[in-house]
């Protein structure tokens, strides 16, 4: 088994594709809170026409909001961003605050044998999925490491 990362920001849905098709994708893990991207530009990540276009790929589609920072969470990354000054599409990193809740409050009641269960007993490739351009500006990485120790699935982080 594998876990790859991605982000929507920075691909056109053409690229994306592409990228999860050279990923050799065949699950595609949402762990979004919200399944929603502002703007004409990323429409293609809005989760019924996500799941459109990933069903005629032949990759299947979970939601994982159980993986998703709740609102609580999040909201320790957005006070950091305002001390620091950093729009939240220029962030490059993650603070540490934000990932010490995730970890707590998200990671810690998290049982990866949940997620093999949700899969099908063929799943090989498995799409960890948010928005944010790199990896270290999102949690997907967070979740994917959980995976990778509990488990010991080689992980991968796609980026445009």
């Amino acid at each position: 088994m594998k876990i790859v990362t991605i982000g929507v920001y920075g691909y056109t849905e053409e690229a994306f594709s592409q990228a999860l098709q050279a990923a050799q994708i065949d699950s595609f893990c949402d762990i979004r809170q919200r399944r929603g991207v502002r703007g004409a530009r990323y429409a293609f990540a809005n989760s019924q026409r996500l799941q459109k276009r990933l069903a005629q790929m032949g990759i299947r589609y979970l939601h994982r909001k159980d993986l998703a920072p709740t609102t609580a969470v999040r909201q320790r990354q957005q006070e950091a961003d305002k001390a620091n000054k950093t729009a939240k599409r220029q962030r490059a990193a993650l603070g540490q605050t934000f990932i010490q809740a995730y970890r707590e409050e998200i990671l810690a009641d998290f049982q990866p044998q949940s997620l093999l269960n949700d899969l099908e007993p063929d799943a090989k490739v498995i799409a960890l999925f948010c928005v944010e351009r790199e990896p270290a500006a999102c949690h997907r990485p967070l979740a994917a490491e959980k995976l990778q120790q509990t488990l010991g699935w080689q992980v991968e982080h796609l980026t445009p």
